[in-house]
C-alpha cells in the first residue's frame, strides 16, 4: 500500500550538500540518506511557545509532544518555502516568507528501527503568531495543539517529561534562549 503522506525529497550528503539524487522519503529513511527537514516554533510575545502533539498514527513518537510545526522539504524546494506549506498543512496558518526567522540547521542522525533512520538537516525556524490565531490542525499528522508558557514548557522538559518527544535538554533549552531573546 502507497503511503500518501510519501514525498520525493532530495538526497544530501555527509555535510547537507545535494547530491543531485532524489528519493522518497520513505527510501531515504529505509537506507538511511541524508534529507532536509524543518522545524518552525512558534511563539507569541506573551511568552507562551505552540506545541504539537503528534497524532497516534505517527510511526515515530505518536502522541507525543513536539515542536509547533515540522516535516519534509520536498525535492527542489527550498527550506523557507517547506516551511510555509508545512504551516499551512499541520496549523492552517498562512505566513509569508518575512515571518520565519531561522535560527540553525540542525544535524540529526537517529535509527528509530532497522527500517527507519532519521538523518537530515532540519532547517530551524521561529515565526511570531497571535495566540488568538485560529488553527486548524491537520488530522492525519496532528492529535492537538497547545499554546503552554515558556516557564512551564522548561518546567516540564528539565524534568525530561516522558510526554514529549526526547530531544536533548540543551536543544530544548536553545530554542527558549532564542526565543527568550525576542521577548
Amino acid at each position: 500500500m502507497i503511503d500518501p503522506l510519501d514525498e520525493l525529497v532530495d538526497i544530501l550528503d555527509e555535510q547537507g550538500i545535494f547530491t543531485g539524487m532524489t528519493a522518497m522519503k520513505s527510501e531515504a529513511h529505509l537506507l538511511g540518506f541524508f534529507h532536509s527537514a524543518i522545524h518552525v516554533w512558534c511563539y507569541s510575545m506573551k511568552g507562551k511557545v505552540l506545541l504539537q502533539q503528534r497524532s497516534s498514527q505517527k510511526k515515530t513518537y505518536p502522541l507525543k509532544w513536539d515542536v509547533s510545526v515540522a516535516g519534509h522539504i520536498g525535492a527542489g524546494e527550498s527550506p523557507e518555502v517547506g516551511a510555509i506549506r508545512e504551516i499551512k498543512e499541520e496549523i492552517g496558518v498562512s505566513i509569508s516568507d518575512n515571518e520565519l526567522e531561522k535560527i540553525e540547521i540542525f544535524k540529526l542522525e537517529r535509527r528509530h528501527s532497522p527500517t527507519l533512520w532519521d538523518r537530515e538537516f532540519i532547517h530551524t525556524y521561529l515565526c511570531v503568531l497571535d495566540e488568538d490565531v485560529a488553527l486548524t490542525k491537520q488530522e492525519s499528522e496532528v492529535h492537538a495543539l497547545q499554546w503552554m508558557t515558556l516557564a512551564e514548557f522548561e518546567n516540564r522538559i528539565n524534568k525530561q517529561n516522558s510526554l514529549f518527544v526526547p530531544n536533548s535538554i540543551e536543544r530544548y533549552q536553545s530554542i527558549l534562549q532564542h526565543i527568550r531573546l525576542r521577548l
